[in-house]
């Protein structure tokens, strides 16, 4: 007598997708970590990192590139997201933002995170279907596909969940490793390197986390999740 056959499970969910998006600035850096599924997005994270003006610059990039580091080993991100610098009418802002975006390359290259480059229009027209979309339509929006009950609060916070779920989109939902340093939808890959930890005012969708700022406190940003 032959043995009964067995039934095999089914299986279709594809792969899940995390990805880490970052709107990066000296003053505050947003980010935001995002899991896309078979059918849905998922927040799992998101705060703006924020530094005094205060505080030496060197210090400053320190600090922005330890707690990526920090978020970095805490989600494991598959790739991460950031904003592709923009030289407009202001310079000095533009040259601010390239340096805590090498502070953020730096600290997911120390840990081989295959990083992508964004244009803030390439996020808008994914995330709102047009890239003239005004920040809060973004900040609405985000909240829509990610099923908040209300909108980030910070504007940096939405920016960088924008960015996640822009690259979560070009992906198609596969795996960061085999699109590692690949062009998705015209996203720019990036090389990275190596960073140090300094303190920083640190604060997350669920309220704020105390880290090694030396004497400076965190403050809470709620995005109202």
């Amino acid at each position: 007598m032959s043995a009964p056959a067995r039934k095999l499970p089914l299986v279709t969910a594809r792969p899940r997708l995390r990805v880490l998006g970052i709107d990066p600035g000296t003053a505050s850096t947003g980010f935001g970590v995002v899991d896309s599924g078979a059918q849905a997005l998922h927040t799992v994270t998101g705060g703006v990192i924020s530094t005094g003006a205060d505080v030496p610059l060197e210090r400053r990039l320190a600090a922005i590139a330890g707690r990526l580091s920090e978020l970095l080993d805490e989600h494991e991100p598959d790739a991460l997201a950031i904003e592709e610098v923009f030289f407009g009418r202001n310079v000095r802002s533009a040259f601010a933002v390239g340096q805590a975006r090498g502070a953020v390359l730096a600290a997911a290259g120390a840990r081989e995170v295959p990083c992508f480059s964004y244009t803030p229009q390439a996020v808008k027209l994914a995330v709102c279907g047009s890239g003239a979309a005004p920040k809060d339509q973004v900040q609405r929006m985000v909240g829509a596909l990610l099923g908040l009950e209300a909108p980030p609060a910070s504007d940096h916070a939405a920016d960088a969940l924008a960015l996640a779920i822009c690259h979560a989109h070009n992906s198609g939902l596969a795996s960061a490793a085999g699109a590692k340093h690949a062009t998705l939808g015209g996203a720019k890959p990036l090389d990275s390197g190596l960073a140090s930890a300094a303190g920083v005012k640190h604060a997350t969708l669920g309220g704020a986390k105390p880290l090694d700022s030396r004497g400076v406190r965190a403050q809470a940003q709620n995005t109202n999740t």
